[in-house]
């Protein structure tokens, strides 16, 4: 299945009702109120990038300091808000590399497998001396064929 990128303009909206203003002699009732509330925008967030609007929505909490209000989530100050984006895109991209680092560390050091047919008997002495000692088998094999090695001068 082949993905498709899908835009806004690719569903379709109904057209919003007109709004009715009052005239100049008529009253305002609860009942003639408009049906889709209006948005208050302050001028700031007005001018923001959609990226800011993103990225500041991602999680609020997680950047409170303590010198901060806790109920002061997001902050009106540009320049806050873009630091801690920053701040907080640094973090995960340099957390998302040590993983990748790490899980390449480890493919290379299990890369070079040798399979070894064992008896019954030799399998269930590996076994055993494996939990009385608390260490896996494969370390046991690692380091009787290193000391196998060494001993004959390879």
């Amino acid at each position: 299945m082949v993905k498709r990128d899908t835009s806004v303009t690719d569903f379709a909206v109904a057209p919003r009702k007109p709004r009715q203003e009052p005239q100049v002699g008529q009253s305002v009732s609860s009942k003639a109120a408009p049906a889709t509330p209006e948005v208050v925008v302050p001028d700031k967030a007005a001018n923001m990038q959609p990226t800011d609007i993103d990225a500041g929505a991602t999680n609020p909490q997680a950047d409170v300091g303590p010198n901060q209000q806790s109920g002061k989530l997001i902050s009106a100050d540009e320049d806050v808000r873009r630091e801690r984006t920053t701040t907080r895109a640094l973090r995960q991209e340099a957390s998302r590399l040590r993983l990748q680092d790490l899980k390449q560390t480890k493919a290379r050091e299990s890369k070079h497998f040798v399979n070894c047919p064992l008896d019954f008997e030799t399998k269930q002495r590996l076994a055993r001396a494996a939990v009385e000692n608390e260490i896996k088998m494969t370390v046991i094999i690692k380091t009787a064929i290193d000391q196998y090695l060494r001993d004959n001068g390879y």
